[in-house]
């Protein structure tokens, strides 16, 4: 704000001019003094110049609603939506989301550099603050087969970007806790910035070592114990409910049962498709369902906005007041059950409109590259018990199970209860690929490709045959990445995500329902509805998540 500006903005605060908009007679949440005022709010250019009594020259009753500040989401991946990263923005943007903090991630484990500049490139214009975390782990962890490594240097050319806000979430805990250079050479350049976290399983000592690396934040909490744990070290916790991960019911009953302060936590999605958005909230959701689990409405709305822009140290963001940005959500209740209105830069979310979507650079199209792969690479030879992948409902965590595994000649025979999966590097035509058993996913009669598969995003495929997974693997190649699913030889659904494997630049609308019906074939071939065929699929390669992963190199067990 200039000081032209602010002297007009300055009038209107004073009541000597009328602002542009005025919110009449509302219930106005001040997050400071943690209440509610029954006020106007007056707006004038995008900003917040006054709560009290004004008018305005153009005037919205607002009687009897409820004002809080837009809310925030603390953590999220937009590549996991699988269109144009601005698509989700807009859609979250009419639940309320005003902000996005962005890790990209899984672009930078495909492309790079050249991955996270077109994530900024397409998020540019958008209504919403969209910030970045430089992702750092490019691999997530060191020899994996991805298509990229980020050191030190390469993310320094980053740090002049106004939009980077900090380091993004610190998964190689090893590498944290001992010291390595590589690691610390990273901490030390964000020195001054957030560092995202993402630990699970650490002992309390582990923590405190982590912590003490300079480690702000974790959404990787599963219990209310973990999180306590993590705040008592002086970290953040985001409360995490995607469409594949939901931690919120426990981390917030107990919240409630403890009746501890909730000024260390937020709220996150990290994966979250746009059905799942539309059909149930974004934020939003999160918020109604704390408030339904015992948190008082004021802490709620807190966690969802002013707590998070604490942490970032997002200026003039999360509050509804003077010099604040005019990002507001209106509601018709206290407990946040159905939203009135969002305003956003001072005006409703209703006038903004979808831009058209950014193109992607020629070099991030077609990167599937595994060569030629035959059905030998499948084969697993078994002797005596072996260590099994067991799926957990509703979470993106394994266990290790060791078990008699069905054979002929000694050869692995996957069936409905023990599926095969293997992983497949796809940038460099290695040949590498790893073969497992899975216990839950519980397919039969078929199989299930994704080139979508966290961090390294190699080809991950599972079945109940060798001949479907072949089908499924060479449909995969052709059309460049995305989700086929094959049944009795022949490919019966897919999805292409041309861009980098990861993303389709068709619109969302069309894309939700190809993927929707592509879940309920799924289903339909024995998967649990306790899990989303594709995300709990992408996530068995995740190499820095409990217990058992399925890589290029083969079977991993994940622990400290």
């Amino acid at each position: 704000m200039n000081y032209k500006t602010y002297r007009r903005l300055s009038r209107i605060a004073r009541g000597l001019e009328k602002a542009d908009v005025v919110l009449h007679g509302a219930h106005v949440l001040d997050v400071f003094n943690e209440c509610w005022r029954t006020a106007d709010v007056a707006i004038a250019d995008e900003y917040i110049v006054g709560i009290g009594t004004y008018e305005g020259v153009e005037n919205v009753n607002c009687t009897g609603k409820y004002i809080v500040p837009g809310f925030i989401d603390s953590h999220l991946h937009l590549e996991s939506t699988l269109v144009n990263p601005q698509e989700l923005v807009y859609e979250a943007m009419q639940f309320g989301t005003t902000a996005f903090v962005v890790d990209p991630h899984e672009a930078a484990n495909v492309a790079g550099l050249k991955g996270i500049q077109y994530m900024l490139d397409a998020t540019a214009q958008c209504e919403a603050d969209v910030y970045v975390m430089a992702p750092s782990c490019v691999p997530a962890i060191a020899g994996e087969d991805n298509g990229a490594v980020l050191d030190a240097a390469d993310l320094a050319k980053l740090l002049d970007n106004p939009r980077i806000l900090g380091l993004g979430e610190v998964m190689d805990c090893p590498s944290v806790l001992d010291g390595e250079p590589g690691m610390m050479d990273k901490l030390a350049l964000f020195a001054h910035r957030v560092k995202d976290g993402h630990s699970i399983g650490l002992s309390p000592v582990q923590v405190q070592a982590y912590a003490l690396a300079g480690i702000t934040t974790n959404h990787e909490c599963v219990t209310y114990e973990e999180a306590k744990d993590q705040v008592a070290n002086g970290m953040y916790v985001w409360i995490r409910e995607g469409s594949a991960a939901h931690n919120l019911d426990a981390i917030v009953k107990g919240l409630v049962a403890d009746g501890a302060p909730t000024a260390r936590y937020g709220f996150c999605t990290d994966d979250k498709h746009i059905e799942d958005i539309q059909a149930q909230g974004h934020i939003s959701y999160n918020v109604r369902r704390a408030i339904e689990l015992g948190i008082p409405p004021i802490d709620a709305f807190k966690m969802a906005s002013y707590n998070t822009a604490i942490c970032y140290n997002l200026q003039r963001r999360g509050a509804v007041a003077p010099g604040y940005r005019a990002d507001m959500v209106i509601l018709d209740d206290e407990r946040a059950q159905s939203i009135a209105g969002v305003w956003i830069q001072g005006k409703p979310v209703s006038e903004c409109v979808r831009r058209p979507n950014v193109p992607a650079p020629v070099e991030l199209l077609q990167t599937v590259n595994i060569g030629r792969f035959t059905e030998d690479k499948l084969q697993m030879i078994v002797n005596g018990p072996q260590a099994v992948i067991t799926m957990v409902p509703g979470q993106i965590v394994t266990t290790k199970t060791v078990e008699e595994l069905p054979t002929i000649d000694d050869v692995f025979t996957p069936n409905a209860v023990y599926n095969k999966i293997t992983c497949i590097e796809r940038y460099r035509a290695s040949g590498r690929n790893g073969v497992a058993a899975v216990k839950g996913f519980n397919l039969h009669n078929g199989a299930i490709a994704t080139s979508f598969a966290h961090d390294a995003h190699n080809v991950v495929v599972i079945g109940d045959n060798d001949a479907d997974m072949m089908v499924a693997i060479d449909r995969m190649v052709r059309i460049g990445g995305g989700y086929v699913i094959a049944s009795e030889g022949k490919v019966i659904a897919e999805l292409p995500l041309e861009i980098m494997g990861l993303i389709s630049n068709r619109p969302h609308e069309e894309v939700d329902a190809k993927v929707k019906a592509m879940k309920e074939i799924a289903y339909g071939m024995g998967i649990s509805r306790a899990f989303d065929p594709f995300i709990n699929l992408s996530f068995l390669a995740l190499s820095v998540i409990p217990s058992l992963r399925i890589t290029t190199k083969g079977l991993v067990e994940v622990g400290m």
